[in-house]
This record gives structure tokens, sequence and C-alpha cells, in this order.
């Protein structure tokens, strides 16, 4: 079982008018207009405002899908439920991206509730606090305080899951860190999309012009201003510096034209280096959290599937088929119960 989890993966598959459409358009838009805002507090500001107008259009979900406000845990949380044949003992915890600053739960449905099908569980996705008004220590005990709100709601660590993409890869990787140090049990895996883990402020050389979403020079520059009096060096603040002795399997995802790509490789590598399984996966031309455009983008449909896969070797559970985009006749307009105190029907 170690041998079928502890493995690089570079799929192979016919590049699609769709993505190269779409990165042409990141950019020539995204690209520049990222570049333009983050330099001073009030473009964060300006940029944190559009990722909370975007969030409130209305995503179509297919119509198996359910969606369930959650706000009696330690911060506002939503339960994401891909069908009604889900194990409701079973539980995937999700923090979102956004550099700690954007986004929230409701733009990060197109990945929630493909991964509840592909892991067979209702997602918990956690709207954590973000900068620029709080800290990453704040980030960091919400993420803490959600995964043991789930241990005192009666779940098994190892019917838990911890996944989160980009700034929410920093976040899985820290609070499994900061889990062990404390001695609390760990969840049976963790899935990292495309993880930002080096805070250090290293200038990122790799797929400076190559990359079709991110600015290089502005990832460090937030990078600087989110440590400022911290120390960038600690394991909970640049994850790729941490001793993973004792974590659970761990699958990192990566785009190989992401200005991040080598940072999950170093988190792969030094995983590994403490004996951890890691599967490593690098997508040939996808850019930043690429699953993200699954809606979209058909490379972006396939990477569920393998995230099914490391799952269930993870946990020696049948492989799930996971549904291009999952409607349902027998599903439409029908509800999943929870199964969970604190929740409310939607």
């Amino acid at each position: 079982m170690h041998d079928e989890l502890d493995i690089d993966v570079c799929p192979a598959y016919p590049f699609s008018w769709q993505a190269a459409a779409l990165s042409m358009i990141m950019h020539s838009t995204f690209k520049p207009i990222s570049g333009l805002l983050l330099r001073t507090g009030a473009g964060i500001a300006a940029a944190s405002r559009i990722a909370t107008l975007a969030a409130r259009v209305p995503l179509p979900l297919p119509v198996h899908v359910t969606v369930t406000p959650d706000g009696d845990g330690p911060c506002p949380s939503e339960w994401v439920r891909a069908g009604e044949d889900l194990d409701e003992d079973k539980v995937l915890l999700y923090f979102h991206g956004g550099a700690y600053f954007a986004c929230s739960p409701a733009t990060h449905r197109p990945i929630t509730w493909r991964l509840s099908a592909a892991a067979g569980r209702p997602v918990l996705a956690v709207d954590y606090r973000q900068g620029p008004v709080h800290t990453l220590a704040e980030s960091l005990h919400d993420a803490i305080a959600a995964y043991e709100g789930l241990l005192e709601c009666g779940y098994d660590p190892a019917d838990i899951i911890v996944a989160g993409d980009s700034a929410g890869g920093h976040l899985t990787l820290a609070t499994l860190l900061a889990l062990r140090d404390r001695g609390v049990p760990l969840p049976a895996a963790a899935v990292c999309l495309s993880p930002w883990a080096d805070l250090t402020g290293t200038p990122r050389r790799v797929n400076r012009l190559l990359d079709p979403m991110i600015p290089a020079g502005r990832v460090d520059w937030l990078a600087r201003r989110w440590t400022a009096g911290l120390d960038p060096h600690d394991p909970l603040i640049s994850p790729v510096l941490g001793d993973y002795t004792g974590l659970p399997p761990l699958m990192v995802v990566t785009g190989s034209t992401e200005v991040l790509r080598d940072e999950g490789r170093r988190v792969a590598e030094q995983a590994r280096s403490a004996g951890v399984p890691v599967t490593y996966e690098e997508w040939p031309r996808m850019p930043h959290v690429f699953a993200i455009l699954a809606d979209v983008v058909p490379e972006a449909r396939r990477v569920y599937p393998h995230i099914a896969r490391f799952l269930a070797a993870a946990q020696n559970l049948p492989v799930r088929e996971v549904p291009a985009h999952g409607t349902s006749a027998a599903a439409a307009g029908q509800e999943a119960g929870l199964a969970r105190p604190g929740s409310a029907a939607a």
C-alpha cells in the first residue's frame, strides 16, 4: 500500500482548446490586473472586494449537489454534499485558497462538490479569517479549531481528510504540523492543490513568464507583507521547511507552468524524507489550482478521479467514480440530510 501511495505522476493527455484559450485570457487580463492591484493595502482591499462580489454571483451546481450553511462552529462554514449516497460518518475538511485575503467557500464550490463525490463524504468548507484585517496566526487558529470541532462532534480522526488549495494548501500543511506538535490525533490523509508553502521571501524565478495567472513578484510581495514581524523560516509560516515525521499520506497536485510548482515539489521531497508516503502529480501546461476550472477545462475534470484513487488507497477503500458534472434525474430536487450537531437544513 505504501508503494501505491508513494509515487510521482505526470499525466499524459491532449491539451484542450479550452485550456489554451483560458490560459491566453488569464495571461492578458487576470495576471496584469493582479500585478497592478497587489502593490498597496488599498489594492489588496480592492482585489478582496472584487472577489467578494464575484462570490455573490450564483454558480450553477448539479441538481444533486446541496450546500448548507453552518454558523455554529468556531467560524462560518458550509457543508457541501454531492448526492445522497455519502458516508455521513466521514468528512473532508476544506480550506479555500485566495492568498490569505480573497475568496471564500462559495468561490470554491467547483472544487468542493467534486471532492465530495471523489471522497464519498460531505465536505466542510471553512470561511477562516483572512488578511489584511487578520493574521496568519488567526487563520491557523480557525483551521485548528475547525478540525478539533469535528473531533468534538464525534468524528474519528481516521474518518477525516484535510484538503486545501494555494493558501488553503499552506493552511492544510501548517494545520497538520501544528496538530502533530500538540499531540492531537491526525486525519487519515491530506490533499494539497498548488500549495503556497514558502513565505521566506526567496525570489521566485521558475515559470515567471510561463505562469498565465500569477505575477511572481506579487507573490513575493504578499509573502513579505503577511510575515512582517514574524520569522518566515518557522515551519508554521513556511511549511516547506517543516519536519513531516508522523504525518498521514499526502497528495500534492501542481501545474507545470505555475510559479508555485517547485514549492509543491519541495513539500513532497520534505515529506518523503520523513517517511511520509506522498503522491506527487505535476500536470503539463496546467495553471495554478487548475482543479477549480473543471466546469470548462476537460483536464481539470480528470484530476478528481486521481484524487479519488489516492484517497481510496490511503484508506483502503473502493475507488469512487467522479461524474463530469454529476447531474442525475433521480437526485433532482432532493437534499442530503445532516448527521452532525449544529447543522440546519438548506
